[in-house]
């Protein structure tokens, strides 16, 4: 997705452009990542972790491309959201509601037994897990566990499936943590709500949510009860949660929805959000004119603002102007130092110069995102490339078995890690885990 949204299939890694890219034809099942995004959800859960007693940077956030509503915590400390919640929320308080949930499922352990098997599953396996069982539950039964098989996920039929009491004791907690922050539980009593009427349909046209939770009466009326009763029932919403909710909405529905995009923020309407939305859809139907008109628009009143930036090295450098685009993410990470995907963006930009006095520094770059998250296969595919223009064989082959390992191929994996082992100093941090990557692959071919 772009908005430096980084989409990642649940087998394959597919690059391209200024991040990485979901194939045209892909649908659901596919992982987003956008740094501002992140950073939106991240303030907002950040305070709920907090207040559970968790370690707020130990807990993954996730974000599946999948338009269905829902939100699950699976693999130990990880939470995934659907797009389909964060566009289908009608606000900052409904989704922060549903984080507070979903913390309380992690707090409370009610994942520990199914979830032991996958504890340290990579994020890909889970959600090729999670697309199996929905296959299945759809009714393509074979086809839902050619799924599973292929993700090598376990196969538990209760998997992401929390029972009555479970769901009670999330709400409750819910509660708890948004009281302790002194916010509003309206917003879940809200979500609640908009589930309310699909009990009635079957269960291949509810949204997943109310699958894997249990809906009651006595759920709904416990939350009613308590967002009219709690002394921060209308604690109004601050001014930066409402602007970053709205700069978020429109990223997601300008990109994965150009069309309605358009009607949903037309030419007569010229708040942020809306010429932020409209930027990403003329981008995605390839009119550049209008899109550099739209973001050119906004970084006039907003220069200092490091994601209109990003967008407009995006924009460039999907359209080939490379040099225009190394320059607009320069000014990015000049503003946003910490955010890595944006790094991500400067170094590709970087290495498609072609210069190869500039490799080095995108090296930088992308050394310095993975010291912040290492499960990124494309920005050690990036690594790959980096290192073999610069005559640094042995890290090369490392980083393409860092790669094959992160997405599935155990062989491939094995086969570029002796060839690193191979070529790198003895003894060698290097070398070091080159050996490790070889013993994890040797291990997954076993399986």
């Amino acid at each position: 997705m772009f908005i430096r949204l980084v989409i990642l299939s649940i087998s394959l890694l597919v690059f391209v452009a200024a991040g990485f890219a979901v194939p045209a034809r892909a649908g659901q099942g596919s992982f987003i990542r956008d740094a501002e995004i992140e950073s939106t959800i991240r303030a907002y859960a950040t305070p709920l972790f907090e207040g559970a007693g968790l370690d707020a940077s130990a807990v993954n956030i996730h974000i599946i491309n999948d338009k269905r509503l829902n939100a699950f915590v699976a693999g130990g400390q990880r939470l995934f959201l659907n797009t389909g919640l964060l566009i289908v929320a009608d606000s900052p308080n409904q989704l922060i509601g549903v984080i507070a949930h979903e913390t309380g499922h992690i707090a409370g352990g009610h994942l520990a037994r199914t979830n032991d098997a996958i504890r340290n599953a990579s994020t890909a396996n889970i959600l090729s897990y999670v697309l199996g069982a929905a296959v299945a539950v759809a009714g393509a039964p074979n086809a839902g566990l050619a799924l599973i098989i292929g993700g090598n996920a376990v196969g538990q039929s209760s998997f992401l499936k929390y029972s009555r009491a479970q769901e009670q004791s999330a709400d409750q907690f819910a509660t708890s943590v948004l009281d302790a922050t002194s916010q509003s539980s309206r917003g879940l009593a809200e979500f609640l709500g908009l589930l309310e009427g699909q009990e009635v349909l079957v269960s291949s046209r509810q949204d997943p949510y109310l699958q894997s939770h249990p809906l009651t009466r006595d759920r709904i009326s416990f939350m009613r009860n308590h967002a009219a009763n709690s002394p921060f029932a209308d604690a109004p919403t601050p001014d930066d949660q409402l602007i970053s909710f709205a700069r978020m909405k429109a990223k997601l529905l300008g990109y994965l929805d150009p069309s309605k995009a358009i009607k949903v923020y037309p030419v007569s309407d010229t708040s942020l959000a809306a010429r932020y939305a409209r930027a990403f859809a003329y981008h995605r139907r390839a009119n550049l004119k209008r899109a550099l008109g739209e973001v050119d628009d906004l970084l006039a009143e907003y220069p200092d603002d490091g994601f209109f930036h990003e967008l407009k090295g995006q924009i460039l450098f999907e359209n080939g102007l490379i040099n225009a685009a190394v320059l607009s993410y320069v000014d990015a990470v000049a503003l946003l130092p910490d955010e890595s995907l944006i790094r991500v963006g400067l170094a590709q930009a970087l290495i498609e110069t072609g210069d190869i006095q500039v490799f080095d520094t995108a090296i930088e770059h992308l050394e310095a995102a993975l010291r912040q998250d290492r499960e990124q296969p494309g920005v050690h595919h990036l690594l790959s490339i980096a290192y073999g223009r610069t005559d640094r064989l042995g890290l090369s082959w490392l980083a393409s078995a860092e790669r094959a390992i992160l997405t599935g191929r155990p062989k491939d994996a094995m086969g570029f890690a002796k060839r690193a082992n191979n070529m790198l100093p003895v003894g060698s941090p290097g070398q070091l885990r080159a050996q490790d990557i070889e013993f994890v692959a040797k291990q997954a071919l076993k399986r």
